[in-house]
């Protein structure tokens, strides 16, 4: 039995998918969605939470003030709701209806951007507004998990030790690159207590953050329209691009052998199949990679078959049982 007096007391550490039987490579899938928030955010949001309130920045008055493409924000929003502060976050039109929805059961207040930065994408309008506000105010507290350490701090302290506790045999991680908060944690663990294990940043096709040029994205969580200020590419062995395209069609695989992922998982997941592929085709290896969240919050996108058609052209209606990914045309491959 577990009783908890807050939501973000509970959170599945230490559930896996064996994916052997979905995709062509060996590979588990750790899976972050399980807990009140609902994703891997929960634990980026209380390590800045907390540093806020030990080191005073947050008073009884503040007004918690981020960006968030989605998860993060329902994270922030239940624990402002849980401990007494208000909050408001600062999206843009790419974020799922549920997810701010969510946010405003919780009681925040949600700005949603609705032009691009001319040359920083709708990341640069949201640090606009954000630091507009706070300039406003000075009750808004902006804590930043662009550039705020307990970000990556969460991850180093928690996830990546489990993930090492779980696989003593671990070859290759996958982490999808965000903020980097979870590739950056995970990286520096394991450089520091098994460099052994090769570290792969799965990104989206469009995004900035690792030099390559920028690019209309429609899925939120991954990808960067501004280069992430946490990020060291000299943590990491090697990046693996994926189109979004090629990400839908591994949701609609996922979720036609009963899982249900977000857009985020669907990246990592064709990402690493690829590299295993690419790197590792006749060699044994223990690979993992990291499922931030689940797939509910993605049925107006990701899983809504005219969206999928209108912004890629794919025809998922055609999927059949236990289908294979599909081609453009929306035929099987």
């Amino acid at each position: 039995m577990q009783i908890i007096a807050r939501p973000d007391e509970f959170n599945i550490e230490n559930l896996y998918v064996d994916l052997s039987s979905v995709v062509s490579q060996s590979l588990y899938l750790k899976c972050e969605g399980f807990n009140f928030a609902g994703s891997i955010k929960l634990k980026t949001a209380v390590e800045m939470v907390d540093s806020a309130e030990r080191s005073g920045l947050l008073a009884k008055d503040s007004i918690i003030v981020e960006s968030s493409s989605g998860n993060l924000g329902v994270a922030l929003a239940m624990i402002a709701a849980s401990r007494g502060y208000q909050f408001v976050c600062v999206t843009d039109v790419r974020c799922n209806t549920a997810t701010r929805e969510l946010m405003e059961a919780f009681g925040a207040l949600v700005h949603t951007i609705a032009e691009p930065h001319p040359e920083h994408g709708y990341l640069g309008s949201r640090l606009e507004y954000v630091q507009k506000l706070c300039s406003s105010d000075s009750r808004n507290v902006w804590l930043n998990q662009y550039a705020n350490p307990n970000n990556w701090i969460a991850h180093y302290r928690r996830t990546a030790p489990a993930l090492s506790r779980d696989f003593s045999g671990l070859d290759v991680l996958f982490i999808g690159a965000g903020t980097t908060g979870t590739l950056m944690g995970c990286a520096q663990y394991f450089r520091r207590n098994r460099p052994d294990v090769t570290i792969v940043a799965v990104d989206s096709a469009g995004s900035v953050s690792f030099g390559g040029p920028g690019g209309p994205r429609m899925i939120p969580g991954l990808g960067a329209g501004v280069r992430p200020q946490l990020l060291d590419e000299s943590l990491v062995d090697d990046v693996v691009l994926v189109p979004e395209y090629e990400t839908v069609r591994t949701c609609h695989q996922l979720a036609s052998h009963g899982y249900l992922f977000g857009g985020s998982t669907g990246t990592v997941v064709t990402g690493a199949v690829q590299w295993l592929a690419e790197n590792r085709p006749h060699r044994n290896s223990t690979a993992v990679a990291i499922s931030p969240d689940l797939g509910e919050r993605y049925l107006d996108s990701v899983y809504e078959p005219d969206w999928v058609q209108r912004n890629y052209g794919l025809d998922v209606r055609s999927r059949t049982t236990h289908g294979r990914p599909l081609t453009a045309s929306g035929a099987v491959e």
